[in-house]
C-alpha cells in the first residue's frame, strides 16, 4: 500500500480516536510515559474471564503515540488476554524488523506503523501503548 494511505490511517486514528476516553468500570489501569518526548497515556481495560471486554485511554502525545494506542485497542478489544499478548509481541517484532508479512497482516491497521522502524526517534512513541498493555496484561 502507498505510504500516503498509511499516513491517512494514522491521521484518522489520531484526529478521530474511537477509544480516547475514560472507561467507567475498568478493572485494570496503568499509566505509560515516554519522558524523552512527553507522550503520556493512561490505559484502562475491562478484563473478565480472560477476555478484554473493553478498553480506553486518556492522555496526550504525538500523533504516532495516540494513533498507535487507538489502533492497539481496536485490535485487542474482544480478544482473549493470551491473544492480545501475542499481538503485542507481533507488533514489537514488526517494529524491530523481524515480523513476517503474515504477522503484519494479523496486526490489521496497526501494521500502518511499519515505517516507524526506520525512525529511531519515533519508535518509543509507537510502542508506548503496547508496552503499557503488556504491563496491564501481566497483572491479569
Amino acid at each position: 500500500m502507498p505510504s500516503s494511505f498509511y499516513r491517512e490511517i494514522i491521521n484518522d486514528h489520531n484526529l478521530r480516536p474511537a477509544h480516547k476516553k475514560s472507561l467507567p468500570g475498568a478493572n485494570r489501569t496503568l499509566r505509560g510515559v515516554n519522558p524523552s518526548c512527553g507522550d503520556d497515556i493512561t490505559l484502562q481495560l475491562l478484563v473478565e474471564d480472560g477476555i478484554i471486554k473493553d478498553g480506553a485511554y486518556t492522555g496526550d502525545g504525538c500523533a504516532i503515540s495516540q494513533a498507535s494506542a487507538d489502533m492497539m485497542l481496536d485490535l485487542v478489544i474482544g480478544r482473549p488476554v493470551a491473544e492480545a499478548e501475542e499481538l503485542s509481541a507481533l507488533f514489537l517484532s514488526m517494529i524491530r524488523g523481524t515480523a513476517t508479512e503474515e504477522d503484519i497482516e494479523r496486526l490489521e491497521e496497526a501494521g500502518a506503523l511499519i515505517d516507524v522502524r526506520h525512525m529511531p526517534a519515533r519508535v518509543k512513541c509507537a510502542v508506548l501503548g503496547w508496552h503499557t498493555l503488556d504491563g496491564l496484561l501481566a497483572e491479569v
